[in-house]
């Protein structure tokens, strides 16, 4: 059973759809809570204070009467059901059976526990990161990268089939500022410095020289309008400084184990002439106007008062332009399209889905849109030359672990640090920024991303760690009486051992891998308080002592499971 809770769920409607039978009622539908307190069950539903009134009786009354017609099959993981007050139903599980069928499952599925079918029809095409080529992926990307890359894993583990794509801006400005640059500053492009470093030196001068000869500006988009009307030699000079800087990104996103599947260049659909295409369509519509010989669109009479911007007087195009044709090709290529984007991006993103509404196109984009993620000092700015880059808050990162990493294990090899904070470092950054929903914004703080103790990722990979110490000292029982896992402690570890599957589920679904990184500390939470009062390797008697083992190394292998869908690794040792 690789779904124990979902398959509480559908046996506790069963058993519910079955009483309202017998009462000759058919209720549309049924929805479940988790009570907070252990008295009320694994389960409760509030349908008997939906219908009672429609039944004119009292919903305590009704939710008697109900539970008096419920009827529960031997093999049911439904052990009884309650009324309470004001009216509710309340289940409570077979914890026994439970257990054995949840920790038989991890043990039998492994790293495939969790994992799914549930999209399995589906083609998702994730667009995520996409920072323009003009420098390193700094703070305000970071957020980004890592909602983009947790999602992808955890929709992969749901079944879906997913495409994750990188946009690239080779048609922006801030391009052709950095190929002026290179072309009038005698930049030096060579590898003595990371690429994506060595193109912001580029961009920070070039804006310089801008703020002190306006005359600068019409070079560069002259250069632009060469580059969009595909001037041999001006294409090869973007493709060289955009091709430069994408190389120094992509180290960066593979020092922290993200990948994509696909770089996009955007000027590919100025090229193939979607772009052209769409601009034709879209000009025979009402909405569109010229102004100063630039083509808008009006959207207005959608509640929108800017209007969008099409082209320039110069007839050049601009960046929401090309990602209307983009995401016309996105829908040639997936049944579903996700976008992760900044809160700069909601007008952009709500003008783009007005564009592809007025040329037709059924589906839109599932957009996510997260708030920034600031440091506890100054406003950053690329442009002036103000920024953290992800470079150097991962290496900060790997340093304070370092740290952390000599203070609890001083006779450890140095090998053995500086591999140890690598992982903590890096998965201290990613869960930091995970855990938080999209829609809140966040102020990066070290003390809470390497916390050790309760709220990090450390204390998850710790907890992980912890497990493998314990299983290291012991073999694994061949087979195992799991029902003799009776205590609280216990109890509260199977049961949320077997809820790990909906979560990955819900996560997948509902497009929140937070609820992963929420559930992950539950459990190390859970895990520290059972090692704290429960004995293992010191068990009562030898079958508690092959349960408790057996316990543990389901532990770890749903730690291990829940930190690799969010991109952290699960060290064996700490």
């Amino acid at each position: 059973m690789s779904n124990p809770y979902s398959t509480i769920q559908a046996q506790a409607k069963q058993i519910l759809f079955g009483a309202f039978d017998k009462l000759g009622l058919k209720p549309a539908e049924i929805k479940f809570e988790e009570p907070t307190e252990e008295s009320f069950g694994e389960l409760a539903t509030p349908i008997c204070l939906e219908l009672a009134k429609k039944l004119g009786k009292a919903p305590t009354v009704f939710a008697d009467e109900l539970v008096e017609q419920i009827e529960i099959q031997p093999d049911s993981l439904i052990e009884r059901v309650n009324a309470a007050d004001p009216g509710y139903i309340n289940f409570f599980v077979n914890y026994p059976k439970l257990a054995q069928i949840t920790l038989e499952s991890i043990h039998e599925l492994g790293s495939k526990y969790g994992s799914s079918d549930v999209g399995k029809e589906v083609i998702l095409l994730l667009e995520h990161t996409s920072a323009n080529p003009d420098g390193p992926l700094h703070v305000g990307h970071l957020r980004n990268l890592v909602i983009g890359d947790s999602l992808a894993r955890i929709l992969r583990a749901a079944g879906y089939q997913v495409e994750v794509q990188y946009y690239i801006n080779d048609m922006g400005r801030q391009i052709a500022l950095v190929v002026w640059g290179i072309l009038n500053l005698k930049a030096q492009l060579t590898e003595d410095k990371k690429p994506d470093h060595k193109i912001v030196d580029v961009y920070i001068e070039a804006n310089k020289r801008l703020g002190q000869d306006p005359t600068i500006e019409n070079q560069v988009n002259e250069l632009l309008r060469k580059y969009e009307a595909n001037d041999p030699k001006v294409v090869e000079q973007f493709k060289f400084a955009v091709n430069f800087c994408i190389k120094g990104i992509v180290q960066t996103l593979t020092r922290l184990g993200v990948r994509h599947d696909k770089f996009i260049w955007e000027s590919t659909f100025v090229r193939n002439g979607s772009v052209q295409k769409i601009l034709e369509q879209l000009g025979k519509t009402a909405h569109a106007k010229e102004e100063a010989g630039a083509l808008i669109l009006d959207l207005a009479k959608f509640g929108v008062e800017k209007a969008l911007v099409l082209t320039r007087g110069d007839g050049t195009t601009l960046y929401t332009t090309r990602d209307i044709a983009y995401h016309f090709w996105k829908f040639s290529q997936a049944n579903q399209v996700v976008d992760i984007v900044g809160a700069d991006h909601k007008l952009p993103m709500q003008q783009l889905k007005l564009a592809l509404q007025i040329l037709g196109q059924q589906q839109m984009p599932e957009v996510i849109i997260f708030e920034f993620v600031s440091l506890p000092f100054g406003k950053m700015s690329t442009r002036a030359g103000r920024f953290i880059s992800v470079d150097e808050l991962v290496d900060e990162a790997i340093d304070r672990a370092k740290k952390e990493v000599e203070k609890r294990r001083t006779e450890a090899l140095e090998i053995f640090k500086a591999k140890t904070a690598e992982m903590v470092g890096i998965g201290a950054i990613k869960y930091n920024i995970v855990k938080v929903a999209p829609e809140k914004p966040m102020v990066f703080k070290w003390e809470e991303a390497l916390d050790f103790e309760r709220i990090g990722a450390p204390f998850i990979q710790y907890a992980h760690a912890r497990a493998c110490r314990i299983l290291e000292k012991a073999k694994l029982p061949k087979e195992t009486n799991y029902q003799l896992l009776l205590s609280s402690y216990e109890k509260r570890l199977v049961k949320l051992l077997a809820k790990y599957p909906s979560v990955v589920e819900e996560a997948a679904q509902t497009r929140k891998p937070y609820l992963v990184a929420i559930y992950a500390q539950a459990l190390a939470d859970e895990f520290n308080k059972f090692y704290r009062f429960v004995p293992v390797l010191k068990a009562e008697t030898p079958e508690l002592f092959s349960a408790r083992l057996a316990l543990v190394n389901c532990v770890r292998q749903v730690l291990a499971n829940s930190l690799d869908l969010l991109g952290i690794a699960a060290p064996t040792e700490m």
